[in-house]
C-alpha cells in the first residue's frame, strides 16, 4: 500500500499528431502496450519507452480495443461500420470483420469463455463473439444505452446510460438477470471493478461517483468528484480508483481505505479535454488522450474541431 501514500504528476506527453477524434484506450500491461483508438487507426504505444510503435489501420470510427488473453488477437470496435474487426497483434493486420449492432461501441474481453462483448449504442445490445473461432454466439437486449463494462467471472456488468442503472448478465446463460439503480449518481459513463473486495466504480455526469457492492448492487458510497467524466478505472496495487473529468481538466484520485471506507486524496490537473482515461496496472503510470480545439465562434453549437496535428497522449506517474 506504500505507493498509495504518494501523489500522481505529469511526466511526459506523447505527440501523436494524425487528425481525427478519439475515445478510449487500453493498456496491455504483460506486454507493455498501450492501444489508443484515433478515428480511423489504433494507435500503438510502447509503455516501456512511451514512443509511438506503429499503427492497426483501416478502421471506421474506432471507440474501442479489447485484447484477447493468449490468442495473440485484439478486437477493434468500427462505430460507423456496425462491425467489429478481428487483429493480428503481432503483424497488427486486420484478419476479419464481424458484424455486430448498430454503433459498436465498447468492447470487454470476459476470460471465462474467452468471449468479446461488443456493446452497440443505437442498438441496446450485446454482439457476444467466441474470440477463437469470431462466431458470434449471442445477441443480448440491453434495455437502455450501454457504455462502459466489467466483468468479475460470473457476471458482465454494463452501466446503461440513459436508465441510471447498472444491468447485470450472466454470462452462462447470456441474458440480463439483473437492474441496479445507481441513484443518487446519473447518466454514469465509466466503470472500474475491485474484484477482491467486490467494488463497482462509476463515474457519474452529475459529478459523483457511486460505488457499488458488486454482490447485490447496494449503493456502498458516493463521493464528489469533476465534471464531463466519460473514464473511470481501479488499480488493485494502489487501491486507487480514478475518474477523468475532461469538462474539468482533472482526473479524481479516491483512496480505497477500506471497502466501506473511500478518500478523495488527489484532484490531479490533466487538460480539458481528456476524459477518457486507462491506468497500467504494472506501473501504476495513468494515460488521457488529448489535444487543442479551435476556438468556438458566438453562436456555434457545434463541437469544436480539433486544430490539425495536435492529438496526443498524457503521462503520469505516482510519486511516493
Amino acid at each position: 500500500m506504500a505507493l498509495a501514500k504518494g501523489h500522481y504528476q505529469f511526466l511526459r506527453e506523447i505527440p501523436v499528431g494524425s487528425d481525427g477524434g478519439w475515445d478510449c484506450l487500453t493498456v496491455d500491461a504483460a506486454a507493455h502496450r498501450l492501444y489508443v483508438t484515433h478515428a480511423t487507426e489504433v494507435v500503438v504505444i510502447d509503455t516501456t519507452t512511451d514512443m509511438v510503435v506503429g499503427e492497426i489501420g483501416g478502421l471506421a470510427g474506432a471507440h474501442d480495443f479489447a485484447i484477447a488473453e493468449k490468442t495473440g488477437r485484439g478486437f477493434a470496435s468500427n462505430g460507423r461500420e456496425n462491425t467489429v474487426s478481428v487483429v493480428d497483434l503481432g503483424s497488427r493486420k486486420t484478419l476479419a470483420r464481424i458484424a455486430t449492432g448498430q454503433n459498436p461501441d465498447i468492447l470487454l474481453y470476459e476470460p471465462t469463455r474467452a468471449e468479446i462483448y461488443a456493446f452497440n449504442g443505437k442498438s441496446q445490445s450485446a454482439t457476444v463473439i467466441d474470440a477463437g473461432t469470431g462466431v458470434v454466439a449471442a445477441t443480448i437486449p440491453l434495455g437502455g444505452k450501454p457504455e462502459f463494462a466489467q466483468a468479475d467471472g460470473a457476471r458482465v456488468f454494463v452501466n446503461l446510460e440513459d436508465k441510471n442503472e447498472v444491468a447485470v448478465i450472466d454470462v452462462p446463460a447470456r441474458a440480463v438477470t439483473q437492474r441496479w439503480p445507481i441513484a443518487p449518481g446519473a447518466e454514469a459513463t465509466g466503470m472500474g471493478i475491485d474484484r477482491e473486495h467486490h467494488r463497482l466504480f462509476l463515474g457519474c455526469d452529475n459529478a459523483r461517483m457511486v460505488v457499488l457492492d458488486s454482490r447485490d448492487g447496494h449503493v456502498v458510497a458516493t463521493l464528489p468528484v469533476g465534471k464531463g467524466i466519460d473514464g473511470a478505472a481501479f488499480d488493485a496495487g494502489t487501491q486507487l480508483a480514478f475518474t477523468s473529468n475532461g469538462a474539468d481538466g482533472t482526473v479524481t484520485v479516491v483512496h480505497e481505505d477500506t471497502p466501506d471506507k473511500f478518500t478523495v486524496v488527489q484532484t490531479l490537473t490533466t487538460e480539458r479535454s481528456a476524459r477518457t482515461m486507462a491506468v497500467d496496472l504494472s506501473s501504476h503510470k495513468i494515460y488521457l488522450p488529448s489535444a487543442v480545439f479551435e476556438a468556438k465562434q458566438p453562436g456555434d453549437t457545434k463541437r469544436p474541431k480539433i486544430v490539425p496535428g495536435t492529438f496526443k497522449v498524457l503521462v503520469y506517474e505516482l510519486k511516493g
